[in-house]
């Protein structure tokens, strides 16, 4: 089968938004054995999406559509489909009472043009939104299938993962399994863990293994397809041991997992207490902890001390410190953690400090990063970072770094 990805939107034809969906979506597809030959973009007009509609439809089976299910008047891409295959649009009960219960939920009024995003292609299979309003259609017509996505990749991504990607596997496989196991490492570039498990590569057939990079970040998503379930996850755990011989002391997380929440999990299953003092990431680190649900059982408080001030007036490191060492030091880092922890009372203190860039502080360079981290038997852990000078990826390196330490520390095996 070969497919088109269409994504509608006249904000990606001006360089608004990067078109990230088409990426996503292909991945997946490359997974079901499905071809992608081609990416479309098209603005908010009804006659340059129906011309690119009959484009696509000359070169490919399966046309999936990104964006345009939304309540304004240029969100038009179920009623130029509609037209098109001739298919009415009806209201789908279901989704409009989730739409209700969201505005009520919120306390706002529900203006009447949010009664759009419900509706769907009569006869179609509605694909559920857990993230958002608009729902998602996977309809058969002649010889094409169309699946119809929101724009937002929040709302896409599970809405695919979830809801059309098995249903389209059922209707491309007719009975076989097809499961994905995602493995997540950090601490390890891209290519040198390609190059720990080239041979797995370059041999792999059935599962396959799909290794993608992002923010420091790599990660391994094994997929098998057989006739059951549990012969899937056979063939899954087979190779998930070969790939964790060779690279698993970097291994953080499975799936949906985030530095984040791996860190929270383990804090929380160990029942500890956590406090953090912050510097150059200004509350970031403690912004990625509370963005996991839970996180109160372990995230008891923490401080900003961005300036040298801030830091003996406020968390009270010692000023002797400061000035014998500097606020870039490992001594001014342990001092931060130490305090912090016993500021607030917990079992774990963590401090970040450092010169976040472009410009140096003192006489260290951008990007120099010092991180410490107080156990619950008062050991003391410190790392340095050379990051580079840029001054806002250095902040999240510099955190996504500490979670990473704290997670190596506090697993059952410690690695570092």
């Amino acid at each position: 089968m070969n497919a088109e990805i269409i994504a509608v939107g006249s904000e990606l034809l001006l360089g608004q938004i990067t078109n990230t969906n088409a990426r996503y979506i292909s991945s997946q597809l490359a997974e079901l054995g499905v071809n992608v030959y081609y990416h479309t973009v098209v603005g908010d007009n009804s006659e340059r999406l129906k011309q690119a509609i009959e484009l696509a439809e000359s070169r490919a089976d399966l046309i999936i559509f990104s964006g345009g299910l939304g309540p304004t008047k240029d969100d038009l891409t179920k009623e130029t489909i509609s037209r098109h295959v001739g298919e009415e649009l009806v209201m789908d009960q279901s989704a409009m009472l989730s739409i209700e219960a969201f505005f009520q939920r919120v306390n706002r009024p529900m203006t009447e043009n949010n009664r759009k995003q419900a509706l769907v292609l009569e006869g179609c299979k509605v694909l559920k939104n857990n993230h958002g309003m608009a729902p998602g259609m996977f309809y058969s017509h002649g010889n094409h299938v169309y699946i119809l996505l929101p724009g937002p990749p929040k709302e896409l991504e599970p809405m695919f993962q979830f809801e059309a990607k098995p249903a389209l596997a059922k209707w491309l496989n007719q009975g076989e399994v097809i499961i994905s196991h995602v493995l997540r490492f950090y601490g390890i570039g891209e290519a040198e863990l390609e190059t720990q498990i080239v041979d797995l590569l370059e041999n792999q057939t059935n599962p396959t293994i799909a290794p993608l990079a992002s923010d420091g970040e790599v990660t391994l998503r094994i997929t098998a397809k057989t006739s059951t379930e549990e012969e899937a996850w056979k063939l899954i755990q087979e190779t998930q041991e070969l790939i964790m011989s060779r690279v698993g002391d970097y291994l953080y997380g499975y799936n949906d997992d985030s530095l984040a929440s791996s860190a929270t999990k383990l804090l929380i299953d160990q029942g500890l207490t956590i406090s953090v003092a912050e510097s150059l990431t200004a509350g970031l680190f403690q912004s990625e902890l509370a963005a996991i649900s839970g996180v109160s059982q372990t995230l008891v408080g923490g401080v900003v001390t961005y300036t040298a001030d801030s830091k003996v007036n406020q968390l009270g490191v010692s000023k002797e410190i400061i000035d014998q060492y500097g606020v870039v030091s490992e001594e001014c880092a342990i001092a931060m953690a130490t305090r912090v922890k016993k500021m607030f009372k917990t079992d774990v203190g963590v401090a970040l400090t450092g010169a976040a860039g472009p410009a140096g502080h003192d006489e260290h360079p951008a990007g120099t990063v010092w991180i410490a981290i107080i156990l619950p038997n008062d050991e003391v852990v410190a790392h340095q970072l050379h990051l580079s000078d840029m001054r806002n990826t250095n902040r999240l390196r510099a955190v996504k770094r500490t979670l990473h330490y704290l997670i190596q520390l506090l697993s059952p095996v410690t690695k570092i």
